[in-house]
C-alpha cells in the first residue's frame, strides 16, 4: 500500500483516482470543542483497491487495513430491541482474519452509522482478491 499519509493528503485535496471511495464530513464546532478536537482536520476515510485508511482525530491513531495482509473477512450483524418496541438497533462490523493469525474487528470510528463505508470496504476487498489472485 502507498504511504497512508500521502493517500489522506491526496483525498483532502480532492484529486483521487476513480477507484477510490472517499468519505468525509465536517467536524461539528460544538462537539469538536467538547471533545477537544475542534482544531483537528475533518474526519476522513479513504478506501483504495489496496486497503483502507481512516483519520478520525488527532487523539486516535490512523486506522490502516492493508488487503494484502488479510486471509479473509466476515460481515457481522447483531440486532437488538426492547420487548415493547418495534424498532431494532443494528451493530454492524467486519471481522478481519490476517494471514499471520491475528484477528481484528473493523468498523469506522468516524462514520459508524454510514453503512456505505462497510459496503465499500467489502466491495474493495472482493475486487482486490479477484484482481490480485489472492
Amino acid at each position: 500500500m502507498t504511504d497512508p499519509l500521502m493517500i489522506l493528503r491526496q483525498a483532502r485535496e480532492g484529486n483521487v483516482p476513480v477507484d477510490w471511495r472517499v468519505f468525509t464530513k465536517k467536524r461539528g464546532k460544538i462537539s469538536g470543542f467538547l471533545r477537544g478536537t475542534a482544531d483537528d482536520p475533518d474526519p476522513l476515510l479513504v478506501i483504495t483497491p489496496d486497503g483502507a485508511i481512516e483519520y478520525a482525530d488527532e487523539r486516535k491513531p490512523l486506522m490502516i487495513v492493508n488487503f494484502c495482509d488479510l486471509a479473509e473477512m466476515t460481515l457481522r450483524v447483531v440486532g437488538s430491541s426492547f420487548s415493547d418496541s418495534s424498532t431494532v438497533s443494528l451493530a454492524v462490523w467486519v471481522d478481519l482474519n490476517y494471514r499471520d493469525g491475528r484477528k481484528d474487528k473493523w468498523k469506522s470510528k468516524a462514520f459508524a452509522d454510514n453503512m456505505q463505508t462497510i459496503q465499500g470496504f467489502i466491495e474493495a476487498y472482493g475486487a482486490h482478491k479477484a484482481f490480485r489472485g489472492r
